[in-house]
């Protein structure tokens, strides 16, 4: 699975990898964790880095309560939940590395799986919009109410699949991790086309170490989290 990841590529190098205008706020981040609201390359926007929250809640959602932060690919364009944004929401998850857990003596152990050269890279993602129900407000002092018009939620998942080499020991899950030649295909193709990139990266480019266990704490975000144990 794809539980936390990183994204502390400068803004400026983002921008000419995607080929998209990113955002002046844009901040390095090196833990990025599901709830937040995190940078993503949508099909609605293709030409912009936005904000979505990680945890997708499909459109017909009674309630935000019960948010996807993964969708596996064997089974993203059947599943109701993820079926419809499958086929016409696709994203891209920019990221420059994850983190994968093994049990070790005291615990578990945090691995960073990255590119050799820390270059960043799209995970495969799908999104929604999600409006919550019409809530009624309180009266006025004038004796009036009426019903509010909620803001809607994007949310997204990352797409896994069967890991390579490499993350199989310490995982039986991997993020899609799309080569750039895939991702115009992933974010605007059809599905069947989609479908056909949901397998694991080749692991000859990758590697694994073991990082600090403060990365199991969600509020600890610095360039700390990313050095070799």
């Amino acid at each position: 699975m794809c539980g936390r990841y990183t994204l502390f590529t400068p803004r400026e190098t983002l921008a000419d990898r995607f080929g998209v205008r990113v955002p002046e706020d844009h901040e390095p981040r090196y833990n990025c964790a599901p709830g937040q609201s995190l940078p993503v390359v949508s099909s609605e926007a293709p030409d912009r880095v936005v904000r979505q929250e990680w945890g997708l809640v499909p459109s017909w959602a009674d309630d935000g309560s019960d948010a996807q932060i993964n969708a596996r690919g064997e089974t993203v364009s059947e599943k109701p939940t993820f079926r419809e944004s499958f086929e016409s929401r696709r994203c891209l998850v920019p990221a420059d590395g994850f983190y994968e857990w093994v049990d070790g003596p005291a615990g578990k152990v945090p691995y960073r799986v990255a590119f050799e050269d820390d270059r960043p890279f799209a995970m495969a993602g799908i999104w929604a919009r999600w409006t919550p129900p019409t809530a009624q407000t309180g009266l006025s002092e004038f004796g009036s109410g009426g019903p509010a018009s909620p803001d809607p939620r994007e949310t997204f998942a990352v797409v896994t699949t069967e890991p390579n080499s490499l993350v199989a020991d310490l995982h039986h899950r991997m993020a899609v991790v799309l080569s750039p030649d895939e991702e115009e295909t992933w974010l605007e193709g059809p599905p069947a086309a989609a479908r056909d990139l949901l397998g694991p990266y080749p692991a000859d480019e990758m590697t694994a170490y073991e990082v600090s266990t403060q990365v199991n704490d969600v509020s600890n975000d610095g360039p700390e989290l990313v050095e070799p144990a």
